[in-house]
């Protein structure tokens, strides 16, 4: 059922953590959006999210929210952990709501699959909210390597790595609610490969343990498209083992990197000579380091914004709704699934030794 033009998009946001903060406040830039109403298991909680903002959305407990007071709700983003995110988006859309759900979509593949089910089941819009992918460097980036300016893509490096001291009774580390690195972090340097270069198989993977017994980091080798590409993502208490947080493409006849972090992708930097930007690098796959880039990018893409950059796909998502689609082609539910499943096969690998760092 297609949205009509003349009205605003009506949300729900299910859940009053950071990111459902930061998500309501870069709705409030998207002039056909409306935050509706607010969720959360602690009434009080929900009620400060709502005073929170200026239009005072409607208030709920999780045992009222889906009830006929939210008739004319349109579409629920999901800020729960994402233990909950297949309960929470199926019932969601069994009362008639479409879901946009925090990264990652689900705690595992078959889970992702179920998701999309229920979207063609019920006939309702689902999609992660891997929010890099549409950001407008990130897409300029595609549009760039798309083109073929630079030439054939020959390889890409990525690294995502925070500093983050380890408590076993923070959300990252408890395997009760779904820690570990791959699942917090890994998502971004998948999907946002499989969005630039093309679809993913896995080809190596080392991971090391937190005391918890959840990956704390790993390195990864895989193919996207037919483009190999190393990565690394982990959280460190070292400051120095931090890493760059870049993603960047080597192509025929130059370079193309999404600045750090590139999650959020301020700027897209390009140079135009390969050879010029970047010495020759040998060795085999996890032994060589990401050199360094000589030299200015010949050309930077940063435009300006004034939002965290959750705006981007809540536009994608309200095109999606207007025209009656249940998925966004720029994100759709089995490519979340593909990821969360080479996910899986990094994970199923026995774990490196080595010490908490």
């Amino acid at each position: 059922m297609q949205l009509a033009d003349d009205r605003p998009v009506r949300w729900g946001v299910w859940g009053t953590g950071h990111i459902a903060a930061k998500f309501a406040t870069d709705l409030s830039a998207v002039p056909d959006a409306q935050l509706h109403s607010v969720c959360s298991r602690d009434l009080s909680k929900a009620r400060a999210f709502a005073e929170r903002f200026g239009n005072k959305p409607t208030a709920h407990s999780t045992e009222t929210f889906l009830s006929d007071a939210d008739a004319d709700l349109d579409i629920i983003y999901i800020a729960s952990p994402h233990i909950v995110h297949l309960e929470q988006a199926v019932k969601a859309m069994e009362h008639g709501k479409s879901v946009l759900i925090e990264k990652p979509v689900a705690m595992n593949k078959a889970e992702a699959l179920a998701i999309e089910a229920a979207s063609k089941k019920h006939k309702k819009l689902a999609m992660e909210a891997l929010w890099t992918r549409f950001l407008p460097t990130t897409q300029k980036a595609r549009e760039i390597l798309r083109s073929g300016t630079l030439g054939r893509p020959l390889r890409a490096d990525v690294t995502l790595h925070f500093r983050r001291r380890y408590d076993p009774r923070h959300r990252l580390f408890d395997p009760a609610l779904g820690g570990g690195a791959m699942l917090d972090l890994g998502v971004y340097p998948l999907s946002v490969a499989q969005f630039l270069l093309g679809d993913l198989v896995l080809d190596d993977a080392r991971w090391a343990a937190a005391p918890s017994g959840v990956d704390h980091n790993a390195r990864f080798a895989f193919t996207a498209g037919r483009v190999p590409v190393d990565a690394a993502v982990g959280f460190w208490e070292n400051r120095r083992l931090v890493g760059d947080n870049r993603f960047i493409v080597y192509c025929e006849k130059g370079i193309i990197a999404l600045d750090r972090p590139f999650v959020a992708a301020p700027k897209l930097s390009i140079w135009h000579n390969r050879d010029k930007a970047l010495p020759r690098i040998e060795g085999n796959r996890f032994s060589r380091a990401v050199a360094k880039l000589r030299n200015r990018p010949d050309e930077s893409f940063a435009p300006a914004r004034d939002t965290t950059g959750l705006n981007y796909q809540v536009d994608a998502v309200h095109r999606a709704l207007r025209a009656g689609e249940r998925q966004v082609a720029d994100m759709p539910m089995t490519v979340s699934a593909d990821v969360l499943g080479v996910i899986e096969d990094i994970l199923a690998r026995a774990p490196g030794a080595g010490p908490f760092r």
